[in-house]
């Protein structure tokens, strides 16, 4: 952000949809579009990376910064998808705004099995069994490696969960301690095919997606800026934030506040969320709320209709999740996954303790001599989101980031439409 520029705190409706569609109107450059899944090596395994890039046919109409060097975005997906949910966000920057671009799936969430990385059928199948993740293209999770799991701790939120717990000593138990540092690795080596010393690179991460690019913008050195918009902090901000929302939610609905250690999750590091029909009910609720007030409830039928057709159309993306123990700042779970990795490979203590330190680090921004500091991070939140309140903004993110060393410049937008 330039020194003498500041956003809007606030878009009303009608600017974003006449400035929206003025943007989708304007004239768009041919993209290339090119899918790039490299190996790489990590904790003694190998990883198959996905990454789609977007970008200008014609090079030359690359979009460059007012120093000469191309602009390039980095973009993740959100909690339980895979880059199919950014596509469109994509070819939208690509081509009006001539940026490279360059999406990331997680690690093990594309569908290595088929050409059109559409995930068959549904999560959980009638033998019991569920999908899970291919890491490693060839490589798959059978029913005799893990048990299921049904969990209804936080039925309110999130209906009942369906988890596959791993067993000890499987490749899955291996692959969920290992995770967190492919996923580390898989990014900056995405960055390095795809975005050399001359492009200056944005990093966008929606949702659960926030956490991974807010560690990557220290460790990439011409990552320049975070485009936060509906895109959750660092895990340790995270957390105080959802213990914040969620009590804004039990004040609304008449139950007392919790403390911040009630609020905090255990998500066991080898524990696998299954997603089903209901994450798409946890979201519809909350924005049906917000949009129409108790009059939506009168078209309860229409809104179930509306959730499953969703759902249908959803499922080709990989739908399920383990990255909680990054994201909401687990630390007793991310030192337990450090500790197997480490056993795994037979690490000295040295070695181990350097794991266990990587896997904690990644939750919070780095500080000290010689450390790159947080870049300008832009937030902007939509009208209806139910994980992202203007109120967790104030009393929450925006002072987390004014205390750091450095405090990196920040700014919030609130856009007067939208859903999470």
């Amino acid at each position: 952000m330039a020194d003498s520029w500041r956003p809007p705190s606030f878009v009303p409706r009608q600017q974003v949809i006449s400035e929206s569609r003025a943007l989708l109107d304007a004239p768009g450059t041919e993209l290339i579009e090119t899918e790039d899944v490299f190996r790489i090596a990590c904790v003694g395994m190998e990883w198959d990376i996905g990454v789609v890039a977007y970008e200008p046919v014609n090079e030359d109409l690359v979009a460059r910064t007012p120093g000469g060097k191309k602009v390039g975005v980095f973009l993740l997906h959100g909690g339980s998808q895979d880059y199919r949910s950014m596509e469109p966000f994509a070819r939208l920057i690509a081509s009006k705004l001539r940026y490279k671009v360059v999406s990331m799936t997680y690690p093990g969430r594309l569908f290595l099995d088929a050409q059109d990385r559409m995930w068959p059928g549904d999560t959980i199948r009638p033998d019991g069994s569920v999908r899970t993740p291919i890491w490693q293209h060839g490589e798959h999770i059978d029913r005799e490696q893990y048990t299921i799991v049904e969990d209804t701790s936080m039925r309110q939120r999130y209906g009942t969960r369906t988890l596959a717990k791993a067993k000890l000593g499987t490749p899955f138990h291996a692959r969920l301690a290992g995770w967190p540092a492919a996923f580390e690795q898989g990014m900056k080596q995405a960055c390095a095919r795809h975005f050399g010393e001359d492009t200056s690179v944005l990093v966008h991460g929606h949702s659960t997606g926030g956490p991974f690019v807010s560690l990557l913008s220290q460790r990439v050195p011409n990552v320049v800026g975070v485009l936060a918009l509906e895109n959750s902090p660092f895990g340790y901000i995270q957390e105080r934030s959802r213990a914040f929302t969620g009590n804004l939610e039990r004040v609304a609905t008449g139950q007392g506040e919790k403390s911040l250690d009630e609020w905090r999750r255990t998500d066991p590091f080898d524990e696998l969320s299954i997603r089903t029909w209901r994450e798409e009910a946890r979201y519809v609720g909350p924005q049906t709320a917000t949009l129409e007030g108790a009059a939506g409830l009168m078209r309860l039928p229409e809104l179930i209709e509306e959730i499953m057709s969703a759902w249908d159309a959803n499922k080709i993306q990989a739908s399920f999740k383990c990255e909680y123990p990054i994201t909401r700042n687990i630390g007793e779970s991310l030192r337990a996954a450090a500790l197997a990795t480490a056993d795994r490979l037979d690490l000295a203590s040295g070695a181990t303790a350097e794991l266990v330190e990587q896997y904690l680090a990644m939750t919070r921004e780095l500080a000290g001599d010689g450390v790159k500091p947080v870049p300008p991070t832009l937030f902007a939140i939509t009208e209806a989101s139910r994980d992202h309140p203007e109120e967790v903004y104030h009393k929450v993110i925006l002072p987390a980031y004014a205390a750091m060393i450095p405090a990196p410049r920040t700014a919030l937008t609130k856009f007067g439409a939208g859903v999470h």
